[in-house]
């Protein structure tokens, strides 16, 4: 089996296995305690806390170990929006931000705050003036991720820094998926990062504020971890995953070359191989070990059953499957394809020729998907001057599979209106325009649903 969804999570680094293990037999004690068991697990924490400050670069004393990346995500958005309420409720996201970010964003409005949710390009990463834009007088936080999780693409994240420090506003860098490959550049206030991104242990996750970052603890909280991460600590987790990242920054230089080859062979050769594909996010500015590519008139979820079903684990950055209408809000905030997206995320030591199979499989396995689906064939007959395609109830990627049927049929110059009820379509059909060269019109209010309105031009 070939593992390659690295992003969720990557493999155990076995200097985490085996520092798990060691720490065992010394780290089950209190750290808090005075006696010699709780004073060889302060010794283990301080040194695990230690080796993550130097990894990050910052003092080891602006470091907690929280309960997961999450749990630091969260913590430190709602520390750092009480801590400068008196300054306003507004916060700055990018569209693009995880999960995690989001949801505190959510949080926030819901409870009487505002949020500014900053778009990106087509290549998934923020325009730094737009994020000037977005600061105000009563702007207490910024985020913005190092990179993206699900295309790999970079953030500008030291030019972001740079502006918010100008203006006095704090930035949260969220850098889960970055952190095991190098440092954060640029003069950001707080960052959030989780273990298992770079092959630590699940259930570790780091938030670091900076001194003199105006930050207040909201919930019960305890002696513990500055008070930020209540609890006792899972200290054999703790350590391992330290470990780790000192282990797989040693590794990252080498490596990272080796993988950008790996993925930069899979964006140029799968438009080669497979008809009707888009490589999404920016081709030089990403991760090293992340490509993300989507095929129209596939549905993802089949598409990724069946490529487990050849025996590779990938991802999808869709959510447009059978369980759920909705695509991913990083496609969609992009204004790619969202339909038969697939994430390839390289672990560290992924094997070239399981590479090279991935690409031998992989144009079999989206024509047998897309004949399942019925897939359009070239048509060349000409009936009249617009076709009404009706797709009420059914779900991606049918609408733009019915549209490519009969857009051949369409003389130069006429249109097809497609009828869909599936917001999925609203990003799809246009993403499926720019990718054919037909022109998007728009769109129309329909009895049901809504009109989408596309003109031949080739």
């Amino acid at each position: 089996m070939s593992y390659f969804d690295a992003a969720s999570a990557a493999p155990l680094h076995p200097v985490a296995r085996q520092a798990l293990l060691a720490s065992l037999d010394d780290g089950w004690a209190d750290p808090s305690r005075l006696y010699r068991e709780g004073r060889k697990a302060r010794m283990l924490l301080d040194a695990a806390r230690e080796a993550a400050a130097e990894a990050v670069g910052c003092r080891a004393d602006e470091l907690t170990f929280t309960s997961s990346g999450t749990r630091a995500v969260h913590t430190g958005i709602a520390g750092a929006l009480a801590g400068r309420r008196r300054t306003g409720r507004h916060l700055i996201v990018s569209a693009v931000e995880h999960s995690s970010v989001l949801h505190s964003a959510e949080l926030l409005e819901a409870d009487g705050g505002t949020v500014t949710r900053v778009p990106v390009r087509r290549t998934g990463a923020v325009d730094v003036g737009s994020y000037e834009a977005a600061l105000r007088p009563g702007t207490a936080l910024a985020c913005l991720q190092s990179a993206n999780h699900e295309v790999g693409t970079e953030q500008p994240v030291a030019e972001v820094a740079e502006m918010c420090r100008a203006a006095g506003v704090p930035l949260l860098v969220d850098a889960a998926q970055s952190l095991g490959w190098g440092r954060v550049e640029g003069d950001w206030s707080l960052l959030t990062a989780s273990a298992h991104k770079w092959g630590g242990p699940s259930g570790v996750g780091l938030l670091v504020v900076r001194k003199g970052v105006r930050f207040a603890v909201q919930g019960a909280s305890d002696e513990r971890e500055s008070g930020r991460a209540p609890g006792f600590e899972n200290l054999p987790a703790i350590v391992a995953a330290a470990a780790s990242l000192r282990a797989a920054r040693a590794e990252a230089g080498q490596e990272a070359v080796r993988l950008r080859e790996l993925t930069a062979r899979i964006r140029a050769r799968v438009p080669e191989l497979v008809p009707d594909v888009e490589v999404v996010g920016d081709a030089e500015r990403r991760l090293p070990g992340t490509v993300t590519f989507s095929c129209l008139y596939v549905d993802g979820e089949t598409l990724l059953h069946e490529l487990d079903r050849e025996g590779f684990s990938v991802s999808s950055g869709s959510s447009c499957t059978s369980s759920t209408l909705t695509p991913s809000h990083v496609l969609k905030a992009m204004g790619v394809l969202s339909e038969g997206n697939v994430r390839v995320s390289l672990p560290a030591g992924a094997a070239e020729a399981d590479v090279e199979r991935f690409l031998t499989v992989l144009p079999g396995v989206v024509a047998g998907v897309r004949e399942k689906l019925g897939a359009p064939v070239p048509a060349t007959a000409v009936r009249s001057e617009e076709t009404v395609v009706d797709s009420l109830g059914k779900r991606c990627p049918i609408p733009v599979i019915e549209l490519a049927k009969v857009i051949g049929t369409v003389p130069v110059g006429g249109t097809v209106r497609v009828l869909s009820d599936d917001e999925a379509a609203r990003l799809d059909i246009p993403a499926w325009c720019e990718m054919r060269g037909q022109e998007y019109v728009g769109e129309e209010p329909a009895e049901r649903g809504t009109a989408y309105l596309v003109r031949r031009i080739s």
